[in-house]
């Protein structure tokens, strides 16, 4: 068949042989009589064409001859439309309106496109959309074939059009060009056009132009016209002309430098605002070879240094692999060498920078993570590298992981202190598996182990030093754990078992393993006797002779007639509901402490207990036994349970580890301005004690532990105190007569005459009683307290004779005697603030009753009255001064730390406290502030070299020594505390002294300044001298010496307290601002205040915090970041901070009061979760509603 069928019949039947050779010219598959039927289908629709159009042609004039008769312009339009639609339709087919012929060439594709023609039901339903219920033709044909191109659909990898990004353009301008010189003219788009193009017809059609008094025209009037500027490009003649002021530079400067470091003006930069690479990128230029070789040698010169120091790494660590110090330093390295090495590129990634900087960030630590492992395998026994390891694990793994990680690492190193004390915070902060009976077990656990190393029954591990030491401080934190989560019954209970666990034991276990002294404690716990602190105790050890002797008869104990009425809780119904439950639960939390024991003599049971809670069983404490076998650590135990149940201490060890901070007293006392000189004899810890649960703005409604905790009190003193050696019992009744002076205190603050009167007469009778007992009568210490004592009641005479007759007591004491000094420095001091006497100004200083005091103390007589001095006597008295101080400081080179008395060390350190605070006041009142400061000096000095002295050359040495004469290391670094503590008491005295004379008199403040910075950095954590900090800075508007001292301070330190302490300066800033800006606008209404910048600071602060170890671990540093985000009117966030502070912190039931009392709609929800941990609810919300219908 020929390749053309339809002029096939013109072929001769002589051409064959020429067919036979062009066969493969054939098209076999197509059929003549095909082609012939479609030539004449189309011309057929042709002529049907022709036809309709003729028709069509006269359709139009009988709708034209209508319209004239009537007005039908729906038809009219129609048809135009029709007209307008056929014409497009035609000049798309591609045909003239000629008739077709058959000369005309026709192509098999306009054929096919008839034959689509033909069928217009199908193409309708490609080309539209609709539902499947309408559809009527079969199934091959519901489908839409959508043939217009959208690009959006891969750009934004989506075909849902709310996913395409769009954009308008506010206004015609742009960011960083003048409107004055520099303007850009917009194309407007179409719909703009045809906008514009209808107002105009709209104007045309009688609307008219706008006026000039219409809006338009007055706001075009009101701009300013730009002013336009043909660009220019500025040579370097004319750059200091373009500039607003003359660039200085140095001398040393080249051209080519000043060609880089000045801003180049043109027609693209023409503010001078882009640098150079920028300015020749926006002119489609690259660097010049010049910058890029400077950037070049940079970089390289940069890297050179970094892998010179990782290459020196490397090689200490391939030649000391041992070096657990050198492997630490080489994992935190990596945080600068990745700096270094990508910090350019990741300031230059625009959107992706976050993206980039986690990626890398976590390329990081897993980079550490495997240099920790290297060092890990080569030292297995190092824990400081198993610690820094799991720090790393920590951001990089589940918390479920981390924890079998930890749990395995306990298993093998159980003889390791630290690693315990980190796993145990681990657990308190492991909020998903948080409960408090888990981290109870935990340190039962932790202690049970670390007893069996140190009897020696872990063969495995040998005990390690100052495992005794490292056991007491475990216990005390868990005790203070069970506090703070509510569980006061508990944690009471730990220490009256280990109170009779270790000064109430039998001597015939005095040789028997912990394990063995536990099982035979079980007996007596579980037996029902009185423990230590409740009535009729007798002791474990009385209770076992009398066991073997056959037991006794429980004597019938005669009921008291002045038992307390039970007050009603809920006494003001109207109040919320979350309020009465704030108020029921911290009544109950202050009332019951003490574990709930049944009354035999009232015929009680353990099923009368009505809070199955109170009651604690031996399991619950029973493997927290421990045994202290030093008579130091012994009392210092005695000092942690007094400092529990609130007595001040003057224990050395610090107490603002972060955990236990939960009082804001500690930062917001003001007893400086009214005690300038006295005010640190009584300064808060910042602790509660067991009993105090309340919200963090709320104070104690009961003074002290209440008339139940008082006797508890005595009771303990009356059974222990008899046990102990005689410094032991001073310790303790000084802790006591301080305690009720602290009552005392407190009464005076509340401004209350009535409890004043009340609390004065209670203390009296309890110092009276104490100073009234043989082996106290002599005691200058307990005189002094007694006689601050009364002067806080006001009783200025009674002070002033109990201050003459403690004296008189004193015989032939010198100024060598500590407790002599300390009296008459006390003395001295409170009669300064009663008459604000001025040193070095006085008029006749033979008159001061100060310098009276101070003067007969250096002659050693007694004061009897205050008569005027001659000036030789206060001459003598300065040199007897003068002369003891430098005997004195003389000595501490002299001082052995091979001394078995211990005692006599330390108090010759704490003698010079007292000697050097009189003689510094002496010569302050007599001579002035400077030659006060000169003693100052001198006595720090001394006591500051031989403590670094005996740090650095003396300890070291002390390696050697084996675990029989570990008495000499604990005996010299008690030495060293002793100084350090005496040196920061020093410092106070100082400050204090400084302050007061800065009250009294004009004083620059630049030298108490320097003091305050210069000591603040060497002990930052003492809230006594950061309080007299912030007193001072805030007094000036500029705070950017303090910021900066605060910051150099927290950089230096992982102390929690500094941190605190700035963002309490801030928020006194800021109530100052805020002040200022209300009293500036009396007569309006200030709904909000305006901005200053000073909330994002302190919020900012309170971030940085929370992101250190201790800060995080902190409850008053979330406690204080909640409320104020509420007080700034972010509720919404500070919920948000409650949330991640019980990742944190989630053992604090203060947390959860003040969640409730600033979030009082979800009262139910925080309960629940309480109940969930296990924390301590003392008023479920049943028995509330209960009460509350009563």
């Amino acid at each position: 068949m020929a390749l053309f069928p339809a002029f096939s019949d013109e072929v001769t039947n002589n051409a064959e042989d020429s067919r036979k050779e062009l066969d493969w010219l054939n098209n076999k598959s197509f059929q003549t009589q095909d082609a012939l039927s479609l030539h004449c289908r189309f011309l057929e629709n042709v002529e049907t064409q022709d036809a309709s159009k003729s028709r069509e042609v006269s359709s139009v004039e009988d709708v034209d001859e209508e319209e004239n008769t009537g007005p039908h312009r729906k038809k009219r339009k129609k048809s135009e439309k029709k007209k307008k639609k056929k014409r497009k339709h035609k000049k798309r087919s591609g045909h003239t309106d000629s008739s077709g012929t058959d000369s005309e060439i026709i192509f098999p594709s306009d054929l096919k496109k008839e034959q689509d023609i033909d069928r217009p039901e199908s193409a309708a339903l490609a080309s539209t959309f609709s539902w499947l219920d309408d559809l009527t033709s079969s199934q091959k044909e519901r489908f839409c074939v959508d043939r217009k191109p959208d690009a959006a659909n891969w750009t934004y990898k989506s075909l849902y059009r709310g996913d395409v990004a769009r954009y308008r353009r506010k206004g015609t301008s742009l960011y960083g060009l003048d409107p004055l010189r520099q303007g850009v003219t917009w194309d407007d788009s179409d719909s703009n056009k045809k906008q514009k193009a209808k107002d105009r017809r709209k104007r045309g059609n009688g609307c008219g132009e706008e006026r000039y008094f219409s809006t338009t025209s007055r706001q075009m009037l009101k701009v300013e016209s730009p002013i336009l500027l043909l660009p220019t490009t500025a040579t370097q003649n004319d750059v200091s002309r373009s500039q607003p002021f003359l660039a200085f530079c140095d001398e040393g400067k080249t051209k080519d430098a000043l060609k880089y470091d000045r801003p180049q003006t043109s027609s693209l930069n023409a503010l001078g605002v882009y640098d150079p690479s920028t300015a020749l990128w926006m002119q489609g230029k690259g660097k010049s070879e010049e910058m890029d070789q400077k950037q070049d040698t940079q970089t390289t010169e940069n890297l050179s240094l970094v892998t010179k120091k990782t290459e020196e790494f490397n090689k200490r660590i391939r030649e000391q692999p041992e070096d657990t110090d050198l492997w630490i330093q080489f994992i935190h390295y990596q945080d600068e060498l990745n700096t270094a090495v990508f910090g350019g590129e990741q300031d230059n990634q625009g959107s992706d920078r976050t993206d980039r900087s986690k990626s890398s960030y976590r390329a990081v630590l897993e980079k550490k993570l495997s240099i920790a492992d290297r060092a890990v395998a080569a030292n297995h026994s190092s824990i400081s590298l198993q610690l820094e390891r799991l720090k790393i694990c920590q951001e990089l793994w589940e918390s479920s992981a981390v924890a079998k990680e930890w749990k395995k690492l306990v298993f093998i190193h159980p003889n390791s202190a630290p690693l315990w004390k980190e796993y145990l915070l681990f657990m308190e902060s492991y909020f998903s598996n948080f409960s408090v009976s888990k981290v109870n077990s935990a340190y039962g656990k932790c202690l049970s182990t670390l007893s069996a190393v140190r009897d020696g029954s872990m063969v495995s591990h040998p005990a390690l030093p100052g495992v005794e030491e490292d056991m007491l401080d475990i216990f005390v934190q868990q005790c203070h754990f069970l506090r703070q989560a509510g569980h006061s019954e508990k944690a009471t209970s730990l220490f009256q078992a280990m109170l009779e666990f270790t000064f109430l034991k039998p001597e015939s276990l005095q040789k028997q393993s912990t394990k063995q002294k536990v099982e035979f404690f079980e007996t007596f716990w579980d037996s029902g006797e009185a423990r230590v602190g409740e009535p009729g105790a007798k002791g474990w050890k009385t209770w076992m002779l009398q066991q073997e002797r056959g037991g006794w008869l429980q004597p019938c104990a005669e009921e008291e007639d002045d038992e307390d009425e039970e007050e009603e809780e809920v006494k003001d119904r109207i109040q919320p509901r979350w309020r009465v439950w704030l108020d029921v639960e911290s009544s109950r939390e202050a009332t019951h402490w003490l574990p709930w024991r049944p009354d035999k003599t009232k015929g009680q049971s353990e099923e009368d207990c009505e809070d199955p809670d109170r009651q604690v069983l031996f399991d619950d404490i029973g493997q927290s036994m421990i045994v202290l076998s030093s008579p130091q650590l012994q009392l210092r135990f005695l000092l942690h349970f007094l400092s529990f149940l609130g007595l001040p201490t003057n224990n050395t060890t610090s107490s603002h580890s972060g955990i236990l901070l939960e009082n804001i007293s500690l930062l917001t006392q003001n007893d400086s301005l009214t005690r300038p000189l006295t005010f640190p004899e009584l300064f808060y810890s910042g602790m509660n004690s067991v009993g105090q649960m309340t919200t963090l703005q709320e104070t104690p409604k009961c003074i002290g532990l209440g008339k139940q905790g008082d006797k508890f009190l005595n009771n303990v003193f009356s059974i222990i105190q008899p046990l102990l050696p005689a410094h032991c019992r001073a310790i303790l009744s000084l802790c006591r007569i301080q305690y009720e002076k602290l009552k005392v205190l407190q009464s005076v603050r509340s401004g209350n005459q009535k409890r004043i009167h009340s609390q004065g007469k209670k203390s009296k009778r309890t110092a009276k009683r104490l100073l009234k007992e043989p082996e106290n009568r002599s005691s200058l210490e307990l005189w002094r307290e007694y006689a601050h004592l009364e002067w806080l009641l006001g009783n200025t005479e009674e002070a002033r004779k109990v201050f003459g007759t403690a004296a008189a007591l004193s015989g032939t004491k010198d100024l060598t005697s500590q407790s002599l000094c300390n009296l008459m420095l006390l003395w001295a001091q409170l009669e300064m603030e009663n008459t604000a006497d001025v040193g070095g100004r006085l008029k006749d200083v033979t008159t001061s009753p100060a310098v009276c005091i101070l003067t007969q103390h250096a002659e050693g007589t007694s004061v009897s009255s205050f008569q005027p001095l001659s000036p030789v006597s206060i001459l003598k008295a300065r040199k007897s001064y003068d002369q003891v101080l430098n005997r004195t400081l003389s000595l501490l080179d002299q001082v052995s730390l091979t001394q078995d008395d211990k005692g006599r060390d330390s108090e010759q350190v704490q003698s010079y406290r007292g000697l050097v605070g009189c003689y510094a006041l002496f010569q302050y009142l007599t001579v002035g502030i400077k030659a006060a400061t000169d003693v100052y000096l001198q006595a720090r000095e001394r006591m500051r070299e031989l403590q670094q002295r005996l740090t650095f050359e003396k300890l070291p040495g002390e390696i050697s020594c084996t675990n029989g004469e570990a008495g000499c290391s604990q005996t010299s670094q008690g030495f060293v505390s002793n100084l350090s503590f005496e040196c920061e008491a020093l410092a106070i005295q100082q400050t204090a002294l400084l302050k007061y004379h800065n009250n009294v008199s004009v004083f620059p403040l630049a030298e108490l300044r320097q003091m305050l910075t210069a000591t603040l950095p060497a002990w930052p954590g003492c809230a006594t001298l950061w309080n007299i900090y912030i007193q001072v800075e805030n007094r000036f508007h500029s705070a950017g010496r303090a910021r900066r001292f605060f910051h150099s301070v927290m950089r230096n330190t992982s102390n929690v307290l500094p941190s605190l302490f700035a963002i309490v300066a801030e928020q006194q800033r800021k109530e100052t601002v805020d002040v200022a800006l209300r009293s500036c606008c009396q007569g309006t209404a200030m709904p909000t205040l305006p901005e200053n910048g000073l909330s994002h600071r302190i919020r900012g602060l309170f971030e940085n915090a929370t992101k250190t170890k201790m800060g995080a671990h902190c409850p008053l540093l979330w406690r204080m970041y909640m409320y104020f985000l509420v007080s700034d009117g972010k509720a919404d966030q500070a919920k948000g901070i409650f949330y991640k502070a019980l990742q944190n912190v989630p053992w604090s039931k203060g947390l959860y009061m003040d969640a409730v009392q600033l979030f009082p709609e979800h009262l139910q929800e925080f309960v629940d979760l309480m109940t969930e941990k296990e924390l301590r609810v003392r008023l479920p919300l049943e028995e509330l509603d209960i009460l509350l219908e009563d």
